[in-house]
């Protein structure tokens, strides 16, 4: 082999070192950058793959760790009972593969064999025993080496502990994870990690030695690590014999052993600027661990590659699905030996799942396109007494449609941001953060504001809270103090346990009206116009020609631009639950647990002033004197709207928010006694739906205060008028589009690269987290521990899990809730504009084509197209 070993570094990179940083820049595409908790934003984990095909992906993984990346039989066939799956799709779909197979076999031999596949797909008997099947296969051995595809790469310890059932890798995990939460840690341990200014590498090198759980000589040998990360990263593969066209494959797969972890230290690597080779150090440290545990044993002996049994599977699979008898197999020709045989291989477990889920997403987008096709469309629009306009969110969808049946209310949906790129600071906090998706970053910085006067006695008031909570954790982390504390706290943290366990709405509503009431937070203004500060790195508040440009910008994408009712809604959306690791989720899987309330009171605020609308105006979009913009949030968990920002209202305004006041405690029950009926602890069981759902949200016990985004399945692109009086089920991410308004398709371009990614994330992480919880979820809700501040675990020695606990997606340990179903986006455009959208978004084509979502569109005479 070529070794990669080179000269020692004096400061600058040499091409050898540049090579390997590329390498590792290149493996990280396996994993997906894990954002702390406290932030969370959904993300696909597999959004550095889209390149590859998501059959390639789920061969890929489940030659590497085992893991199945598709709907198991158990799902599948709780779909089938349940009418969720067409069988006229699946045969459709298998006629489709067997299409690109090109076998020299009569078709109704190879649909025969392939339909009894997917239909009985019984155990096989135990063909060890029968002495015919293993003669047969001895005769036909011959073409096992044209059937075997190539393994991919698993690491050195992965491959010892398979092969002489060790745990040598199980114990690297175990070492990573422990330096990995010392070093990361920022909130839970009382000492630190010594020299983390110094980054990951030099920081563990200096400490490792002195670890009692590694043996001695091992100790000794981690001790004469190179200084620099890069050089023991070289070392070690070079003397693991690593073969230089393996490497990448390699480094991929001691991150997929960790990928929580690994990803957390990639999301460092590109939030953090002083942290841009963490992950780099990571690999290095892993793979030098490695090397030290694993020289024992090495050099490592040889693979048995042979599969015993693998032609034996293929005759039994024609025996059992063919009604083929063995002794037939010596009455064939030679060629049609090996098209039998190759049929079988190919028609293996992962191509026969796909089929059956491929054909249960059709029947989806079969029933969906049912209720949209059948919906009259109208083109005269009148004006609306109100309008409200939602976020995608799938949540908002049962709320818009109660809302809707009200008379003369119409509803929009947008990226809940709405398209607002700003970071906000509240009184009450004492930092900021983005309100905006993940994979933007803010340009803006807006902030409440307050007269110094009162802003000083309102600060007060904070910190005279903040401090009992201050001091509470500085007294649990003092040796002394912390034997005072049970003494001195016992009293009242029993009462608030009693209250919280057996009154938890009461107590709930009693906590928030005493600290409002000590509070007294006054209404703020917003700092909308540019102001200087010296400690912002973002500039604060807008220029002129801004407000207009993002008001302009966000009306337009709402699709509402003329027509507007007397009283305009923004609702921003968010969720309330108590002691849920997982809360920030519940508020916005986009946003990094970000409500976007805030964003909505910017927009209304702005939508208000006089300057901005006289410039709309003159570019030709009129909004009425009368039209008043308010802001409000929808909370999710009970099913509210709470008003954020009701500026003075015009008399014709007046009676819309009237008549809004006076049907929303209905809308409310409604919508919360269809929602809140869907988890499993209730049923129809509840009397009042509303108490129940404050409850749900103030009960520290329950795993499962909403269902969240659970049930995703479809997203619309297109007009309210498709899907309105439509029942979706919360299923369905709505999006206002209007293609006779976009000539040149840069609204669609927008929506597609923005919010339509966002919910492909959220989809798939659903998706993961609902096909293989035990890598890509993070198990029972009720047995997490929260680590280091960043993550949750389980137990004190597992990945940082990356994914949804299973309460977020199972009904019960036996039944499911969240349907596996890849993203169907339907857009409602002419063919060309769908077209054209496929030739300039070359990333969206290959998730199209790659098979990452699924495909459909609209043309104006209604017709449904399949592009997937």
């Amino acid at each position: 082999m070529t070794t990669i070993l080179a000269k020692p570094l004096n400061g600058e990179k040499h091409d050898e070192d540049l090579e390997i940083y590329d390498l590792v820049k290149s493996a990280s595409k396996v994993i997906s950058p894990l954002g702390p908790i406290s932030k969370f934003a959904a993300r696909s984990p597999w959004a550095g793959l889209e390149g590859h095909t998501f059959e390639e992906i789920a061969r890929r993984f489940q030659d590497i760790f085992d893991i199945v990346l598709l709907p198991n039989d158990s799902m599948l066939q709780t779909a089938r009972n349940q009418g969720e799956i067409d069988l006229n799709f699946l045969e459709k779909g298998l006629k489709q593969w067997l299409d690109t197979q090109s076998l020299k076999l009569p078709d109704e031999t190879t649909i025969k064999f392939c339909l009894a596949g997917l239909l009985q797909d019984k155990p096989s008997p135990n063909w060890e025993v029968i002495p015919e099947v293993k003669s047969m296969a001895k005769t036909l051995n011959r073409f096992k080496s044209e059937m075997k595809t190539n393994q991919h790469v698993q690491t050195l310890s992965q491959r010892f502990d398979r092969i002489w059932e060790q745990e040598i890798s199980r114990d690297l995990n175990t070492h990573m994870i422990k330096w990995c939460k010392l070093f990361l840690d920022e909130s839970q341990a009382v000492w630190s990690m010594p020299n983390r200014e110094e980054g990951f590498y030099q920081a563990w090198r200096k400490m490792v030695s002195f670890d009692p759980a590694i043996r001695s000589d091992a100790r000794k040998q981690l001790n004469k690590l190179p200084n620099k990360a890069d050089i023991a990263l070289r070392v070690a593969l070079t003397q693991l014999e690593i073969p230089d066209s393996e490497i990448q494959e390699y480094l991929e797969a001691h991150l997929l052993a960790l990928p929580g972890w690994a990803g957390m230290m990639l999301w460092r690597t590109q939030q953090q600027t002083g942290e841009h080779s963490l992950l780099f150090d990571y690999l290095a440290i892993r793979i030098s661990m490695e090397l030290v545990l694993m020289k024992p044993y090495l050099p490592f002996p040889k693979e048995n590659k042979v599969d015993e049994g693998f032609i034996e599977s293929l005759i039994v699979a024609w025996q059992q699905w063919g009604d083929l008898p063995i002794q037939a197999w010596s009455q064939m020709p030679f060629e049609e030996q090996k098209a039998r045989l190759t049929l079988a291989w190919r028609f293996d477990k992962i191509i026969r799942n796909r089929l059956w889920m491929e054909a249960w997403e059709r029947t989806y987008e079969d029933q969906l396109m049912n209720k949209i096709i059948g919906q009259p469309n109208s083109t005269q629009k009148k004006t609306a007494l109100a309008q409200f306009v939602f976020c995608i969110d799938v949540r908002s969808e049962p709320f818009r449609r109660r809302l809707e049946k009200e008379v003369d209310f119409e509803t929009f949906g947008t990226a809940g941001f709405f398209g607002l790129p700003i970071e906000t600071s509240k009184l009450e906090n004492d930092h900021s953060h983005s309100s905006l998706p993940v994979i933007l970053k803010p340009k803006f910085k807006v902030n409440e504001m307050l007269p110094e006067t009162q802003y000083n006695q309102f600060n007060q008031r904070l910190q005279a809270v903040q401090s009992l909570k201050n001091t509470f954790k500085t007294m649990k982390h003092n040796l002394i103090a912390s034997l005072l504390l049970p003494e001195i706290s016992g009293p009242w943290l029993s009462v608030q346990t009693l209250t919280r366990s057996f009154m938890p709405r009461s107590r709930g509503r009693l906590s928030k009206k005493l600290l409002n009431k000590w509070l007294r937070k006054p209404d703020a203004d917003l700092t909308l116009d540019r102001v200087r500060m010296v400690n912002s790195e973002l500039p604060v508040g807008f220029f002129d020609e801004e407000k207009v440009q993002y008001v302009e910008q966000a009306l337009k994408m709402i699709g509402l631009t003329d027509h507007f009712a007397p009283f305009v809604v923004i609702c921003g959306h968010g969720s309330r639950s108590t002691n849920n690791p997982y809360a920030a989720s519940l508020d916005c899987g986009a946003c990094g647990g970000a409500s976007s309330a805030f964003n909505a009171r910017v927009l209304a605020t702005l939508c208000n002033l006089p300057t901005v609308r006289k410039s709309l105006q003159e570019k030709g979009m009129t909004i009425p004197d009368h039209t008043i913009f308010a802001a409000a949030e929808h909370i999710t968990t009970v099913d509210e709207l709470e008003w954020v920002y009701l500026p003075q209202l015009s008399d014709a305004a007046e009676a819309a928010f009237a008549h809004i006041q006076k049907v929303l405690p209905k809308v409310r029950e409604e919508v919360t006694a269809e929602r809140i009926g869907k988890l499993p602890t209730l049923k129809a069981t509840f009397k009042n739906p509303n108490a129940e759902a404050e409850r749900l949200s103030e009960d520290w016990s329950e795993v499962r205060p909403e269902w969240g985004l659970a049930g995703n399945a479809a997203f619309v692109i297109g007009d309210r008028s498709l899907t309105r009086q439509q029942n979706l089920e919360g299923r369905v991410f709505l999006h206002n589009y209007d293609w006779k308004k976009d000539k040149n398709g840069s609204l669609l371009a927008n929506i597609i690269s923005g919010p339509a990614t966002v919910c492909q994330w959220i989809n798939l992480q659903y998706y993961a987290s609902t096909v293989a919880p035990h890598y890509y979820g993070s198990g029972n809700k009720a047995t997490q521990t929260v680590t280091s501040g960043y993550g949750v675990m389980q137990g004190n020695a597992s990945d940082l899990l990356t994914g949804l606990p299973w309460q977020s997606v199972m009904q019960s340990d036996q039944e499911g809730y969240h349907s596996p179903l890849r993203l169907l986006v339907v857009i409602q455009a002419p063919k060309e504009y769908v077209e054209r959208l496929l030739n300039h978004d070359q990333a969206f084509q290959q998730k199209v084509k790659n098979g990452w979502l699924k495909l459909a569109s609209i043309d104006p005479e209604g017709n449904w197209k399949h592009w997937s």
